[in-house]
């Protein structure tokens, strides 16, 4: 082997090393933004101990993050297209770190929950840069099918890998600690991702400031009232305005973004007659997620007794299956595409949460929920590497930043919303019909995984795009 051929090879290795701390980096960021919607969780009771929150305001706890993190994640998306993703990611890991701190300093409830709404802020900064780097640093195809696979396995383990970690930090240490882990993790990532993650082009065009503060306040009134509804709110008249409130900002939205040249979310995104599908079962599914965590850890722990090491540990064998399986995935993608996959893994979710609804304390752990816990994990880990390949395929560069956006959002909100809907169906009718609407959750997931692939079953990991997005981007554009 020549010099010449020696350098090359050298080269090779190190753009590989370089993508791949890149990847570890944005699923860094990935994983602590998500996991840090459950991780607090199992913290509840400790936090309400020691800051003396009512029971109806220790619900804040979670709700103030999912409030700021779901009702921005538009804005941030677009934001990074236009002022630099990765840029955006940087700053936003630092405002998540910075409000850690205030928040495992925290010696008042309302110091605790400001805090955790700049979280919030800093998350939905960084959240939505993260898928749209992967596709600035891998081209369609295998290469970004592997990544995919990391990130889609962080996403869907997150949540129950947050249990795992609370359970040893509060039984270990102290409930600030849940809060003190993403200090040094945030800003490690935040002082290597310019060294490793590369910088997507800007966009040009101007941030769509109307459409981000109607989308913003929009989704936000949509969450809190949700939100109020399961804190036990029951004022009718308060709730339909509420709702009508809602629904107006987010129909203003709508017409601005019509008309706007650089929209916070460019419509086309989700009128695709694919994506646009894969978007609400991401919405579906992840409201069948939130829900069962929540559900399943609230049983092991009032109803099974497990402390919160024990129920943490618990979700271990969800969480591997979810590794697992989204490692796989790729390979499955690239020899008989998406359609599959995205009808596969919503069903075999919603048969755990439906097998999960039936599960008693007497049954034990390994007769009651291993099972389901295993399914479960298969299921999420063989949907989530489908769903953000498809809706990454054929997106413009100058538009990663809003899809991304977009699925971040549909993830956040569909989980806030759906546990929010399903909180109020456990208070009158039980938490085995909660976890029998989350099973209809994502039973309603597969028949969009249907409508979206019933055009299309050709392997994703190619270079084309679906055949009617160019008329739309041109015509938004005219």
């Amino acid at each position: 082997m020549n010099a010449v051929d020696q350098a090359a090879d050298r080269d090779t290795a190190a753009g590989t090393r370089r993508a791949g701390v890149a990847i570890a980096i944005i699923v860094t960021c990935q994983l602590m933004v998500v996991l840090d919607a459950t991780v607090v969780n199992i913290a509840l009771p400790k936090i309400q101990a020691a800051l003396g929150f009512s029971h109806a305001g220790l619900s804040w706890v979670i709700d103030a993050y999912t409030l700021t993190f779901g009702g921005l994640m538009l804005l941030g998306g677009r934001a990074g297209d236009i002022f630099g993703r990765r840029r955006l990611m940087e700053l936003g890991l630092i405002v998540f770190s910075a409000a850690s701190l205030a928040g495992g300093l925290a010696v008042t409830p309302a110091m605790l929950v400001a805090a955790r709404a700049v979280q919030g802020v800093g998350a939905a900064m960084a959240a939505p840069s993260t898928l749209s780097l992967i596709a600035a640093t891998y081209g369609e195809g295998q290469a970004r099918n592997r990544a995919l696979s990391i990130f889609s396995g962080v996403s869907a383990g997150a949540g129950s890998l947050g249990l795992i970690l609370g359970g040893v930090l509060v039984s270990g240490a102290s409930w600030r600690w849940v809060l003190f882990i993403n200090i040094p993790i945030g800003l490690i990532a935040a002082l290597l991702a310019p060294r490793f993650v590369p910088e997507p082009p800007r966009h040009d065009g101007r941030l769509d400031v109307l459409g981000g503060v109607l989308s913003t306040a929009g989704l936000a009134l949509l969450i809190y009232c949700f939100i109020w509804i399961a804190d036990g709110g029951s004022n009718a008249g308060l709730m339909a305005g509420l709702f009508a409130g809602s629904a107006v900002l987010l129909a203003l939205f709508v017409i601005v973004e019509i008309r706007q040249r650089s929209p916070v979310m460019p419509l086309h995104l989700v009128l695709d007659r694919t994506r646009g599908p894969v978007y609400l079962a991401l919405l579906c599914i992840s409201a069948a997620v939130f829900a069962m965590l929540f559900f399943v850890s609230q049983f092991a722990q009032n109803v099974m007794h497990y402390s919160a090491l024990r129920t943490g540990m618990a979700f271990l064998p969800l969480t591997t299956a979810v590794f697992i399986f989204a490692r796989v995935m790729p390979k499955v993608l690239a020899n008989i595409g998406p359609r599959i996959p995205l009808l596969c893994g919503p069903a075999l979710m919603a048969a755990s949460m439906a097998w999960l609804s039936r599960v008693s304390a007497s049954q034990g752990y390994v007769g009651g929920l291993l099972g389901p816990f295993l399914l479960f994990g298969i299921g999420a880990g063989v949907s989530y590497v489908p769903m953000s390949a498809t809706i990454l395929r054929g997106v413009d560069r100058d538009e990663t930043g809003a899809a991304s956006g977009v699925y971040q959002t549909m993830q956040q909100v569909g989980g806030s919303v759906g546990l929010a809907v399903l909180v109020t169906v456990a208070a009158t009718h039980g938490e085995p019909a909660a976890l029998e609407g989350a099973a209809g959750f994502a039973a309603l997931a597969v028949i969009l995984a249907a409508v979206a692939t019933i055009r299309r079953s050709s392997p994703v990991g190619g270079h084309q795009e679906t055949q009617h997005q160019h008329p739309q981007k041109e015509a938004q554009r005219r």
